[in-house]
């Protein structure tokens, strides 16, 4: 090895030609927001994701927003949501003004735990929103039950789950709406923030591009409260460089992840399981008691590895306010997990290295 690996490599490499190409024609054509290369994007982004309709928006945060706001979500509501995420999966919940409820999760998916869900549904309680976490699927059929039983909507975070499927189907069709993210790292990413609502109802999609352009119907003209929130050209052109080969980065991400199933070997350290094929691994998490020592042993070695995420949601003092219940089996993964490196252009060479710096770890 002839240096340290890092956690991940973000520069364009093969994309880069096409990326340039893009970056060239928007500044050619000179329209910069809400223009033609939004609207191919979004064509072509919900014909990638098996919907009939996309809506870009800046981010994922304000993806998750603006579906809670478009259906009718807000001030009283309750939306059931995991621990085990970014913040700004509950944080989006807040924006939109309903309060956030965390149910724990499976030990085993690290997803939305059913059973929990189930326990902690109120009057209140006005929609589900499960995270498709490190690129697994939620148990989505179970989930789905929930909601129909409770008269719930379905809100699906698959900002870490692009082309990800759950018992062959694709994510982000099982509910309402799905929010996505497009932040550089993510296993379709722009070179900023992004991000994009897919929907099969044409009423809601209709009423979300009011919300993402300040509520207007036509210039000037404001129905409602709206926000400022718009994929911009240049990112859309960008995400669009690199739609066509995100389905063969996805299976290299699913080569790599088999490769650090089948030769990881140390009993110091867990492998989450894979409870679908159709996990497309932005992150690959092993979990260790020692993870500290572990995380010191890995650096000294020269691999770069990160935490995602050390401080469960509940317990982020944004949240304190929320009178939230504890999710004991959150609070242990939180204490243990640790990501490796995984991204469709990691060398063997690299790879081979890693697997051989976790396995020599003495836990």
């Amino acid at each position: 090895m002839s240096g340290p690996i890092p956690f991940m490599r973000l520069a364009p490499g093969e994309d880069a030609p096409a990326m340039e190409e893009a970056f060239g024609r928007v500044l050619r054509r000179g329209w910069f927001v809400l223009g033609p290369e939004l609207e191919a994007f979004e064509s072509e982004f919900a014909a990638l994701t098996g919907t009939p309709r996309a809506v870009g928006v800046g981010t994922g945060t304000d993806a998750i927003a603006l579906i809670l706001r478009g259906l009718g979500i807000g001030a009283g509501d309750e939306v059931i949501t995991t621990p085990l995420s970014a913040a700004y999966t509950a944080l989006a919940v807040m924006m939109a003004g309903a309060r956030p409820v965390f149910a724990d999760i499976d030990p085993d998916r690290l997803t939305l735990d059913p059973g929990a869900v189930e326990a902690i549904v109120s009057p209140r309680t006005r929609a589900l929103l499960p995270v498709h976490l490190y690129g697994q699927p939620a148990d989505l059929p179970a989930l789905v039950a929930i909601a129909e039983r409770h008269h719930l909507a379905l809100v699906e975070d698959c900002c870490q789950a692009h082309l990800a499927t759950c018992g062959g189907t694709p994510v982000g069709t099982f509910g309402q709406a799905a929010a996505y993210s497009f932040y550089p790292t993510k296993n379709l990413g722009a070179l900023g923030d992004g991000g994009a609502i897919t929907t099969g109802d044409a009423d809601l999609a209709d009423r979300l591009k009011r919300l993402r352009n300040g509520g207007q119907t036509d210039r000037y003209h404001h129905v409602e409260f709206g926000v400022n929130s718009r994929l911009d050209e240049l990112q859309a052109a960008f995400l669009r460089a690199r739609l066509p080969l995100l389905g063969r980065w996805t299976e290299a991400r699913r080569r790599i992840a088999a490769q650090y199933r089948a030769r990881l070997r140390n009993d110091g350290i867990t492998v989450p399981p894979e409870r679908d094929p159709g996990h497309v691994y932005h992150l690959f998490p092993i979990r260790c008691a020692a993870r500290a020592r572990l995380q010191a042993h890995l650096s000294a070695a020269g691999v770069g590895t990160l935490i995602h995420y050390p401080v469960p949601i509940p317990r982020q003092p944004a949240f304190a306010g929320e009178r939230p219940a504890a999710c004991p089996v959150a609070d242990r993964v939180s204490a243990e997990v640790l990501s490796l490196p995984l991204y469709p252009a990691l060398p063997g060479r690299e790879l081979d290295a890693i697997i051989e710096a976790v396995s020599a770890f003495a836990g």
